[in-house]
């Protein structure tokens, strides 16, 4: 009897210390502990100490199904709070996808309406350019035609000039002649 007294308290001492760890695969040793238990649960010893033992047995194991069962609504309301939660982050993160891919397009659709504008705009300005650069060609040619006309004015004005001098200098001398001729006619 000693024997399985002792047995028992190694067992209650082994049993304490395993609940405190987190359940695990069970060892083999575990395994035959479990299998001398419920081999001597069913021969029904009449020994108090196995009755005692039984007691803290059963009440050890009502801990652990409850234990279990408070596990078990836990981890269930676990899941249902993340598929929840899981289900309405994507619900959250569908919107807001929906949300940037409108606001995708409109500044698309503002990309393309601006790229337009500045397509047009540096065709009126090469259009400008190159207005300005013939109307330039133009005033410098219109420029060069003048300067030639002045030119050859100036070069006229001093052809006048000559030709002035010598109708002057012509009439001075035809005036002399006159007046020779007149004294030759006296």
């Amino acid at each position: 009897m000693s024997s399985l007294y002792t047995r028992s308290k190694e067992f209650t001492r082994n049993r304490k210390s395993q609940s405190d760890s987190p359940p695990a695969s069970p060892s083999p040793t575990a395994k035959t502990l479990r299998h001398e238990r419920l081999s001597r649960l069913e021969s029904g010893g009449s020994n108090p100490t196995s009755s005692d033992s039984y007691g803290d047995r059963a009440s050890a194991r009502a801990r652990r199904e409850a234990r279990e069962a408070r596990l078990a609504t836990l981890t269930s309301r676990v899941e249902e709070d993340s598929n929840r939660d899981y289900k309405k982050l994507y619900e959250s993160a569908l919107t807001e996808n929906q949300k940037l891919k409108t606001k995708l397009q409109e500044a698309q659709l503002e990309l393309a309406d601006i790229k337009s504008k500045l397509e047009k705009m540096a065709q009126q300005k090469q259009e400008k350019t190159s207005d300005r650069s013939s109307m330039l060609e133009m005033e410098k040619r219109e420029r060069r035609a003048l300067e030639r006309k002045m030119s050859e004015m100036e070069e006229e004005m001093k052809v006048l000039t000559e030709l002035k001098s010598d109708n002057q200098r012509l009439k001075d001398e035809n005036g002399a002649l006159i007046r020779v001729i007149s004294k030759l006619s006296k």
